[in-house]
């Protein structure tokens, strides 16, 4: 049922005079809320509050929207040759919209993107959990490991089927019987990349509902207590999508599974993340979720701040921020290029828009060789598009033979406080933007990586570009991969300092492995190192490595 009143005054974020007030309804739910959203397109731009009665609120795949979408990071196009979504929530081309949940939870059914805010200003999106019935990672605990097999529990909420002897995890919309793994360790609270109880196995047999008995050509690599976490490597859907919009913010939202991806911000400015955890529901018993990321930024500009959030259970970066180098292909004329996505998981979308400034980076060296502005811009296909700018390419640039790029228009400020980071079996923050940027106060355990890598390439990933003005200070680094902040850009041939201006400053590092360095810093101009804590295991001439770096300040 759908009430509909009017209210003046409110309180919200952006004062609403109307609301919207929703009650879950069995079966229907996917349908009343297109419906509202529909309704809220009516009131163009005016105030609105969707206030969501306390409740589950259930979405299936089958009754979906389904839109395609192109999306950063994701699948290429053997992978997902259909990238079509099937979103629960799609807010399209809306302006100051509050979605209230008050307590309230989103279920999935299915692989799906569980919201969609494309186009938009104004958004407030808060006091609502995420989960998915049965979420597209499974879960199973080793209760007994012998010299060829192992006696597995399947968690409550991973489906399964044995067809003559095979196991073939599955769900609405998906099944996988090979993928990727994790393990993880409910002792130490840590996850890692690992061998897949789904690899060599030879036969399975259910000796009851959700008790497995798994039989190996070799030993299982495997002991009782360890929990693994299994998934496709696919991403063909993403958590959320926030795309070319505007002042978006999620406040005190819990992420309990993520999907197939995270929330993917793509050509947005001002996203903002307050007071959300993205973690597995307390008492579920789940120890994973995210299939991926758990906050990707791609292409975006004003300011992005993830504040007082905590994140655990990944199985990839929880945060992401970058841009992307396109390759040029062709040179058209003195003013006109052709240029290309090159990593075969992005492309798609519009990366550049007249009036937007770029730079023309030389891909080996990652050094600039020339910038313009562009006066015009077209997507000729998924891969391609076609710029034109605003002065000639000198000669000696278009000579070069590896060119690439970058859209420096739409790099953002970024501010990261307040956070913890566990169960992580990669990097913890993954930051290149040359606007100003702050790491504070956040607490990193037990990442399997580097628990902070600044980078730069355009020939890996092609994920840019260089940072001017960056921050770490006052955080916690316990038991993490190293080195623990990470500055490497991936150039193949220096021709002088990439990054500049990095600040490290009042950070406690702790770890027990005599393997674990602390900072290494390459290809920085302009590097302060200062009032650090350590207590490592590491001989102290190893723990801090500068490389090809300049105008150094170090006190430690």
């Amino acid at each position: 049922m759908v009430l509909l009143s009017f209210i003046g005054n409110n309180s919200n974020l952006f004062a609403s005079d109307k609301i919207i007030e929703v009650n879950p309804v069995k079966g229907a739910d996917n349908v009343q809320l297109k419906t509202v959203l529909e309704t809220v397109s009516q009131y163009k731009g005016k105030p609105v509050t969707i206030k969501l009665h306390p409740g589950v609120y259930d979405f299936s795949r089958s009754e979906s929207v389904e839109k395609l979408y192109y999306v950063s990071n994701t699948t290429s196009e053997s992978e997902n040759p259909n990238p079509v979504k099937h979103i629960a929530l799609w807010l399209k081309d809306l302006k100051n919209v509050t979605i209230d949940g008050c307590g309230s939870t989103l279920l999935m059914t299915g692989e799906m993107t569980s919201f969609v805010v494309d186009n938009c200003q104004n958004i407030l999106l808060k006091n609502f959990n995420i989960d998915n019935s049965h979420p597209t990672q499974t879960e199973c605990t080793v209760k007994e490991a012998g010299n060829n097999y192992l006696i597995v529990e399947v968690h409550p909420t991973s489906s399964y089927k044995i067809e003559n002897g095979k196991l073939i995890w599955q769900g609405d919309g998906w099944s996988f019987s090979g993928g990727i793994a994790q393990s993880y360790d409910p002792i130490k609270d840590i996850t890692w990349r690992s061998w897949s109880p789904m690899d060599g196995l030879k036969k399975a047999v259910e000796l009851r509902p959700n008790l497995l008995y798994l039989q190996y050509e070799q030993e299982p690599q495997a002991r009782p207590g360890t929990v693994f976490q299994m998934r496709d490597g696919i991403r063909d859907e993403v958590c959320g999508f926030i795309n070319q919009s505007e002042n978006v913010r999620l406040e005190n939202v819990n992420f309990y599974y993520l999907g197939n991806f995270g929330v993917v911000c793509q050509y947005s400015e001002n996203i903002g993340f307050d007071h959300s955890n993205f973690m597995p529901k307390p008492g579920s018993g789940r120890t994973n979720a995210g299939f991926a990321d758990f906050i990707h930024v791609s292409g975006c500009k004003g300011k992005i701040r993830i504040t007082n959030c905590l994140f655990s259970g990944a199985h990839d970066d929880p945060i992401n921020v970058h841009g992307t180098h396109l390759k040029i292909m062709e040179y058209l004329d003195a003013k006109t290029v052709k240029v290309r996505f090159m990593h075969p998981q992005t492309y798609g979308f519009e990366a550049f828009f007249k009036g937007d400034e770029v730079e023309l980076v030389n891909a080996e060296s990652l050094c600039q060789v020339w910038s313009g502005k562009v006066t015009e811009a077209r997507l000729e296909n998924p891969r391609e598009m076609v710029i034109s700018l605003n002065k000639e390419i000198p000669t000696e640039v278009s000579s070069l033979s590896n060119v690439v790029v970058e859209n420096v228009t739409w790099t953002p400020e970024v501010e990261i406080t307040g956070n913890r980071f566990s169960r992580i079996p990669t990097r913890g923050i993954l930051l290149t933007t040359r606007k100003k940027s702050l790491i504070e106060n956040n607490v990193f355990y037990g990442t399997q990586m580097s628990a902070i890598l600044v980078a730069d390439d355009a020939m890996s990933w092609f994920e840019s570009g260089p940072v001017h003005n960056l921050t770490i200070r006052q955080n916690t680094f316990i038991q993490c991969g190293g080195p623990v902040i990470h500055i490497s850009p991936e150039y193949r041939k220096y021709e002088g300092p990439i990054h500049k201006n990095i600040l490290i400053e009042g950070n406690t590092f702790e770890s027990d492995s005599p393997n674990v360095s602390a900072i290494y810093a390459k290809s920085v101009n302009g590097l302060v190192i200062r009032d650090n804590y350590y207590e490592m295991n590491i001989d102290k001439k190893e723990m801090i490595r500068l490389i090809d770096s300049h105008n150094v300040i170090c006190d430690e």
